[in-house]
């Protein structure tokens, strides 16, 4: 699928950053955008509610500015960044981290958009497998076609970075 067959949220989500007012795919009170360095702040300060319940580890702001560039945010009519997913490359295969949905925003369809970008994201980059580990339930991922796997599957960079007392399952998806 080249860029010009892509469903228009999924061309949001490639955009270096927000289309113009006029062009903007707006669903249920928000848009799906890439990253900048100056949300940085946004993406650490949500995360925060998923580190207090231990699904997300904790990671300094300074990753957030340094890898804004990996990242999706759900951003709201109001410019709040209200929902984040990173995708990182390894080699040819992706990873997909540190997806947060604001508590209000869950159930609304936000998780399904980034994902959806995040694909199309990852297929731009000519990916061929995502991987993401969860400690919740991973039904939305497995909504979206996730199956689970072994650790030993995934990128070794990534896997060894792998906290096994969190007790997360391995899950991938081909692309």
């Amino acid at each position: 699928m080249t860029t010009a067959t892509l469903p228009p949220a999924a061309l949001t989500a490639l955009l270096p950053h927000p289309a113009p007012a006029a062009r903007r795919r707006e669903s249920a009170g928000f848009l799906v955008r890439p990253a900048r360095e100056s949300d940085g702040p946004a993406l650490a300060a949500l995360s925060r509610p998923f580190v207090r319940t231990g699904a997300l580890r904790e990671r300094p702001l300074a990753l957030y500015l340094s890898r804004a560039s990996d990242f999706l945010v759900a951003q709201a009519a109001d410019g709040t960044v209200e929902g984040s997913l990173g995708l990182s490359r390894h080699s040819s295969d992706g990873v997909l981290y540190n997806f947060c949905v604001a508590e209000h925003r869950q159930g609304s369809g936000m998780g399904g958009r980034l994902l959806q970008a995040a694909f199309a994201r990852a297929r731009g980059r000519a990916l061929t497998m995502l991987f993401t580990a969860t400690t919740g339930s991973g039904r939305l991922f497995l909504g979206h076609g996730f199956v689970p796997s072994r650790a030993d599957l995934a990128p070794a960079a990534w896997a060894r970075t792998l906290d096994p007392g969190r007790g997360a399952r391995v899950l991938a998806r081909t692309l």
